[in-house]
């Protein structure tokens, strides 16, 4: 057997115990080399370079030695000068002589051999090969001059008297001064403005001209006027400031031609040192300078990174964040970029703004600049996204990694970040609050189709407005829809609230009623102290708890509020002499002063459900008499309350047995099972069972499984949502699920068509002439133009082109820029359009935020804007709330026992409710809902003009004609005119044309030649409107498409529509009106809701919720 242990080597040296006791005896005859490193800089010269030159701290100290030698040089030269007594007479000995003491001289000659010996050895170190380099340098040769006629004094006795210009050493002081800051910046590794470098450096250069002067003009006038020091500065003081009083005047020639060559040298190098200044303060002016450490530890402000900067970005974000109270002491330190634009130069300049904004051109990813906004003293950080560029999605990696550079250097900074996309967000997931674009956008373009101007009330809730706008129009209806624009959405904790302090312990519905029955408040969700989720109408269940956080929506925030009883003014009758008729102003009973709100105090004593005051009409008291209002109860009972059950649903009764079996084969409710992007919340809601060939999905082309081309052939029950996009978008998800949520009953789902090109023939087929609503989403590609407000350009022509020929389409719309919205159902000739443009800028001149807000498309919900949703990002600085909220409105996120928004359409059976209080009280009731507001259309008022007439009286037999011929064609009445009906010479003249045209033809009988003149006569005269729908059916004539659909289509042009947000208790209910509710989550009534949501996404089948509120 080998032995192993002769096989393995030896351990080293340093592994030995012997060696560890023994320490590094064993090593010596170890062959080692012992390497030394940085020879060069053990030898004398390199040590003494190191020393004087290259190591900061020790040059920084040589530097000041230095500095400080030639200081107490010239301080020596001006002791010398005033001990010294003027000499009578003028000879000129008196120059190159003078009278220095023995001490003195000893001091002056110690410092002059220690200036010469350290300029000489820094000289030396310094050597690069060029000897005539070092010796020709102005410092040196200032040097020698000064400092060798001492020394040779020392060996001369006879020349201790000589002059020496040792004033002179005021430059070189000003040279170590300048050597000695660039030291200190290299030892405490910072780098002070290059503002601050020139300013010393010009006034060095002023003091070292001015003390030059003056020495010389002093010594010069020994053998003239005998001037002092004080004349002499006093001399330079008036000349150098161009005044020149002439009483110190120079005599001698020499000291004139002094006086000459310093004007020369300050004309000369003064102009140079401030042009560099002045280049200087022009860049920093541009990049904004620094907000100083100082002022970030004593004030408070925030910053705000964006890549640029636009003037409305800019106001947007000043007049929402500084709309709050106690914001008015913050500074905003916006961090760009770019240069500054010139028209946010000019609005920076207003005093109101200049105090308070600090512009700094830097990016947030450099952290000098983020040192520069102190951002890690900052309150907040704001980061948006340039939404106008053509890629979209470089604009969201840009932006977050913005906020990765804040969150690296300020880790405690709270960020505020607005992302495009949606797939981009969970990169972001770190950020405090965060606002996906995409997501409101589509969300809120879906929840139109469904909840009528969803947008428009999103729109105001999220805007900080006081409620005066539209309060000097003549139109009720401007001063009602401007007044409760005013609401938003305030928190309170209810121990603390007058509100709702005292229905602790009861239900959240009966505080929900009460609150508003008697302060005009709409408590629409609460928070518990230990939970995070906030419910929106968590239902009668819920109970009320001191510590709960209750959100409530509401003209002004509780804290801003006075309250006073109402008996005194009932007494006097004031509360009923303000406003009467049906449609009476929702002023909540409230007087608004100087931000604060006074509040009556409604009677709220327990009403009998069968009093007076809720019974029915007796004229329509019969067999459809309906039941009268129950009570609010406190506490809820099972057995009162219609819960929305998903396995008993009764929305579906009237269906039949057929139409229920082959829904429910075709239809499961469950999660979605796969999500487009990260960050997506999963929403329970309408399925199918299988998964649908790609194929299928293709409506204008067959396949093997189906053969229809069109939407007329699919035979669809309800109508179609077109939705005209650029290309099919993860953001497109957050539009199809809230139209598929499970609480929609499932005969009023609406079927999608994705329109990714919007040709007339496509229209057509995919069943425009049928369409409940048609989506237009603002393009990508044309987002971005060389005129910022042309972005829009391209959808707002084609909207237009829609609403020109389909007039009764439901078109809903998205644009870049607020301002385009005047663009919309544009009518040149509109009285009633151009009235609300003035409106508009009256408003804007009151300095309204909401300006925009009385334009008939935006109050219909016909229109917005997503950077409209900015002002969320701002205000949730404030309300911290504000974001979770709106996303629960929208759909977007899904909490277990919170309620969602929906709507109801009050018909002619509803309207024995009358005002809006009893309406609150039947909802609260008998399902739980809790109202928010009212979606009101009314007949528009036009004034009889030439420009408002809708059809001529040759249109009108035109009309008359077609219809007995068949043709079944519509009375348009907002159709444009022809121009040729406004010339009765025109008409004259083809009358004339026919007549001749008719004798002329003998083949013709006398009936056909009637009825071509007739067919002529009723090309030309007919409309623009009439051309637009003959080009139309025509063109679905030939795809072999039918008219019927767009013979039956009827022009609403004459109708507007506008929303009322938390009305008063006493408003009428008028008839069509749509009210917004938040409904309970029917989930949270089932037993064993909780597993079976977390179970497979296809086993929870049923009917639906209930189709509506029956009242």
């Amino acid at each position: 057997m080998v032995d192993l242990e002769s096989e393995v080597p030896p351990l080293p040296p340093r592994y030995r115990f012997r060696d560890l006791l023994l320490g590094d005896q064993g090593w010596q005859n170890d062959d080692r080399v012992q390497v030394e490193f940085y020879m060069n800089e053990n030898t004398f010269k390199e040590r003494l370079k190191l020393f004087f030159i290259k190591n900061q701290r020790s040059s920084l100290r040589i530097r000041l030695f230095n500095f400080s030698l030639k200081l107490l040089s010239c301080l020596l030269y001006i002791i010398r000068v005033l001990l010294e007594n003027p000499s009578q007479g003028n000879e000129w000995s008196h120059i190159f002589w003078v009278n220095r003491s023995l001490p003195l001289w000893g001091l002056q000659v110690s410092v002059a051999l220690i200036s010469l010996f350290e300029t000489i050895l820094l000289g030396y170190l310094s050597y690069k090969g060029n000897i005539w380099e070092q010796i020709l340098r102005i410092p040196f040769i200032l040097e020698i001059i000064n400092a060798v006629p001492f020394i040779i004094s020392i060996f001369w006795p006879s020349l201790r008297n000589l002059f020496v210009p040792v004033f002179l050493n005021c430059w070189l002081a000003k040279h170590a001064l300048e050597n000695m800051i660039n030291d200190l910046h290299r030892a405490i590794q910072r780098t002070q403005s290059a503002m601050f470098n020139q300013v010393l450096i010009l006034i060095s250069t002023l003091l070292c001209l001015i003390f030059t002067c003056i020495c010389g003009i002093q010594h010069l006038e020994r053998i003239g006027k005998k001037l002092n020091l004080f004349d002499s500065l006093y001399f330079c003081i008036v000349t150098f400031s161009t005044v020149g009083f002439g009483d110190v005047t120079p005599e001698t020639w020499s000291s004139k031609l002094f006086v000459v060559a310093m004007i020369c040298v300050a004309l000369v190098v003064l102009p140079i040192q401030f042009e560099q200044l002045a280049y200087l303060w022009m860049e920093r002016q541009k990049s904004g300078g620094n907000y100083s450490r100082h002022r970030a530890q004593t004030e408070k402000h925030v910053v705000l990174c964006v890549s640029s900067l636009k003037i409305d970005l800019l106001m947007d974000f000043l007049n929402e964040f500084y709309a709050h109270p106690r914001l008015q002491d913050y500074y905003v330190v916006i961090l760009c970029p770019t240069e500054m634009d010139v028209q946010v130069r000019r609005i920076l300049q207003i005093p109101m703004w200049s105090q308070r904004v600090i512009y700094l051109q830097g990016s947030a990813l450099k952290d000098q600049d983020l040192l520069r906004a102190k951002m890690d003293d900052a309150e907040a950080c704001f980061i948006l996204s340039s939404r106008c560029e053509v890629d979209r999605t470089s604009s969201d990696h840009q932006t977050i990694l913005r906020a990765w550079a804040v969150k690296d250097f300020a880790p405690n900074c709270p960020l505020y970040v607005q992302i495009l996309k949606p797939e981009n967000k969970f990169h972001i997931k770190f950020a405090d609050h965060v606002v996906c674009e995409e997501e409101f956008k589509y969300a809120m373009l879906a929840l139109n189709c469904i909840c009528p101007a969803t947008s428009t009330l999103i729109t105001l809730l999220v805007h900080t407005s006081r409620g005066q706008e539209g309060q000097q129009s003549p139109e009720q209806w401007q001063k009602m829809y401007g007044r409760c624009s005013g609401n938003e959405v305030y928190h309170i904790v209810l121990e603390e609230s007058t509100f709702f302090a005292e229905y602790e312990g009861k239900s959240f519905t009966y505080a929900s009623f009460h609150a508003h029955k008697k302060f005009g408040v709409c408590l629409i969700g609460v928070r518990r102290e230990d939970n995070k989720n906030i419910l929106l109408n968590p239902g009668p269940r819920y109970i009320m708890n001191s510590t709960d956080i209750c959100f409530y929506i509401n003209i002004t925030k509780e804290e801003n509020s006075a309250f006073k009883n109402q008996d005194q003014q009932r007494k006097s009758n004031v509360s009923r002499s303000f406003y009467h008729g049906p449609s009476r102003l929702p002023v909540h009973s409230i007087i608004a002063s100087m931000g604060t709100v006074a509040i009556d105090l409604q009677d709220t004593s327990c009403r009998s459900a069968s009093g007076p005051t809720l019974s029915l009409p007796t004229e329509g008291s019969k067999e459809t008499r309906r039941p009268s209002i129950a009570p609010v109860l406190e506490v809820a009972d099972t057995s009162s309350i219609q819960t929305c059950d998903l396995l008993s649903d009764q929305s579906e009764d009237e269906t039949t047995p057929d139409e229920e079996m082959s829904s429910n084969l075709e239809y499961a409710k469950g999660y979605p099972p796969y999500s487009p992007y990260i960050g997506s919340s999963p929403t329970f809601c309408h399925l199918l069972h299988e998964k649908v060939p790609f194929c299928c999905l293709r409506l204008d082309k067959s396949c093997q499984h189906n053969y229809y081309e069109d939407a007329k052939a699919y035979g669809f029950k309800n109508k179609l949502i077109i939705v005209a996009a650029e290309t099919a978008g993860n953001g497109l998800y957050n539009f199809i699920v809230p139209l598929r949520a499970y609480y929609r009953p499932k005969k009023e789902l609406n079927p999608i068509v994705l329109l990714l090109d919007n040709p007339l023939d496509d229209l057509l087929r995919c069943g425009v002439t049928f369409a409940a609503n048609m989506v237009v989403v603002d393009k990508e590609s044309t987002m971005s133009a060389e005129e910022d407000y042309m972005a829009d350009a391209k959808t707002i022509v084609n909207v237009q082109t829609l609403f020109r020929l389909f007039s009764s389409l439901s078109i809903i719309t998205e644009l870049t820029h607020p301002a385009n919205m005047r663009f919309m159902q544009f009518r040149a000739k509109d009285c009633y359009s151009l009235a609300l443009s003035k409106l508009e800028k009256k408003e804007r001149e009151r300095g309204s935020n909401l300006a925009f807000m009385f334009r008939l498309p935006f109050a219909a919900g016909r229109v917005f804007s997503i950077s409209m949703l900015d002002t969320l990002l701002y205000q949730s600085f404030v309300k911290d709330y504000m974001i979770s909220i709106t996303r629960l409105l929208l759909g977007l996120d899904t909490t277990p026992g919170s309620g969602f928004l929906c709507s109801m359409k009050i018909t002619a059976d509803d309207l024995w409710i009358r005002t809006y209080a009893r309406l609150y009280q039947k909802l609260c009731s008998s399902t739980g809902d809790v109202p928010i507001g009212i979606y009101r259309t009314e007949s528009q008022k036009l004034t009889t003009s030439e420009s408002q007439i809708s059809i001529s009286v040759e249109e009108w037999e035109d009309t008359k004609d077609s219809k007995e011929q068949g043709h079944h064609r519509s009375n348009h009445r907002n159709s444009t005119s022809s121009d040729q009906s406004d010339h009765p010479l025109l008409r004259r003249k083809s009358m004339q044309w026919a007549r001749r045209l008719s004798r002329k033809g003998p083949k013709h009988s006398g009936k056909t030649a009637e009825k071509i003149t007739q067919q002529r006569l009723n090309l030309y005269r007919r409309s623009e409107r009439q051309e637009l729908a003959e080009l139309v059916k025509n063109r679905m004539k030939h795809l072999g498409l039918s008219t019927v659909g767009y013979d039956e289509m009827n022009d609403h042009q004459s109708t507007l529509s506008y929303i009322l947000i938390n009305p008063s208790p006493d408003t009428r209910i008028e008839l069509n009106d749509v009210v917004y509710l938040i409904r309970p989550d029917p989930l949270a009534y089932l037993p064993n809701s909780e597993p079976s949501r977390r179970n497979s996404i296809c086993n929870v089948t049923g009917q639906d919720s209930r189709e509506e509120t029956q009242l």
